[in-house]
């Protein structure tokens, strides 16, 4: 069952238009994530969905009830819209505690006094604040904050919650941290969510299903995070989503030859090719297999152009016929297998999985 059902979208800001014809379904109990790069309109996306905004074309539907409709004059206050909303700066009040944020909307909402003080308790277990309701914000770590402003967007027990980088301003441990607690917490309440962010990692880690976007705000697939990472439909999925590595296979005297070289690639492009004549294998660092030595028909000879310690992996860029690629391994497979590599060493890679895309087409797309 769709809970959320976008039809037609645009929005623009005088000459710049952000969403075009934009049209998306959203799950109900699903934690739904916009992925994209700065500025593609998935805040401005959010906005809308909130009622914080309002469309200039399209219609908006939330729990199958119609909240925006711009030929109608239709928008539905956000305070009607069942929603919770977190951002990226948490916007905790700083002279209230965490119990006073917390009850903040049963306050305005003119809840009686004991609703609010049992459903306060219940949202500072729930996000594992026990014994810190009577804290300031200034008292908290910023993971703290971030719990609160979690548990205030709860407390009313929406219907829908929206994040917008909640979790971006936090330390690399504290980022792991939260997001593991955001999938559980949707998980406990069957909430739904729309996430919104540009990191892929966190996007793969806690959604049910995942929507890319390009800088002009074109939806390019949505999946799961399995699909979207293994079964990309085009280059700029790929590249968008974790470091890419690409490869031209052109076609010269009925082979397939790599770089601007002269080496024949060992793996052929797809046998449906409809004509394409230039291809370009796509692959991730983690499918480069490097060794010292060739294998005929299985590998191409490459020179070690860079090679960086990163304490449990080995990095290094590759040079094979006039295109560098990434690849690392563990430290510790890298010295039992002599493969401690250092720059202007010679090297040979086959690889573990290929992704094939058109040379014309992935020009314009990692462009984009």
């Amino acid at each position: 069952m769709d809970f959320i059902h976008i039809e037609g979208v645009s929005k623009a800001y005088a000459d710049h238009h952000v969403l075009n014809d934009l049209t998306l379904d959203i799950h109900k109990g699903e934690c739904f994530t916009l992925l994209g790069p700065s500025g593609c309109g998935k805040t401005v996306l959010l906005r809308l969905i909130a009622g914080f905004e309002v469309p200039d074309a399209g219609k908006l539907y939330i729990d199958e009830t119609l909240v925006a409709d711009p030929a109608e004059r239709l928008n539905v206050p956000p305070e009607n819209r069942a929603i919770g909303v977190v951002f990226q700066d948490y916007a905790v009040w700083p002279h209230m505690t965490v119990f006073e944020n917390i009850a903040y909307p049963l306050k305005i909402a003119k809840r009686p006094k004991e609703e609010i003080e049992q459903r306060v308790m219940e949202m500072v277990d729930l996000v594992a604040m026990g014994g810190l309701e009577k804290r300031y914000p200034s008292e908290l770590s910023g993971g703290q904050q971030q719990r609160v402003a979690l548990a205030r967007a709860l407390v009313a027990k929406p219907n829908l919650l929206l994040l917008d980088e909640p979790i971006a301003n936090l330390d690399a441990n504290l980022r792991e941290e939260m997001r593991f607690e955001i999938k559980e917490l949707q998980r406990k309440l069957g909430v739904t969510v729309l996430y919104v962010t540009h990191d892929q990692e966190i996007g793969l880690a806690i959604s049910d299903r995942v929507a890319i976007m390009n800088d002009k705000g074109i939806i390019q697939q949505i999946g799961t995070p399995y699909e979207i990472f293994e079964q990309p439909v085009n280059p700029f999925v790929f590249n968008f989503m974790g470091i890419a590595n690409f490869l031209a296979a052109r076609l010269d005297g009925g082979r397939y030859l790599a770089g601007t070289g002269s080496q024949e690639i060992p793996w052929q492009p797809p046998e449906n090719s409809g004509g394409v004549v230039d291809w370009v294998a796509g692959f991730r660092p983690s499918d480069v297999k490097i060794s010292r030595a060739a294998e005929p028909g299985k590998t191409l000879k490459g020179v070690i152009r860079r090679a960086n310690f990163l304490g449990a992996m080995m990095d290094y860029l590759v040079e094979i016929d006039g295109t560098t690629l990434r690849t690392n391994l563990e430290t510790h497979l890298a010295i039992s297998e002599n493969l401690l590599f250092k720059a202007g060493d010679e090297c040979y890679i086959s690889f573990l999985d290929l992704h094939w895309f058109e040379a014309e087409k992935l020009k314009g797309a990692i462009l984009e």
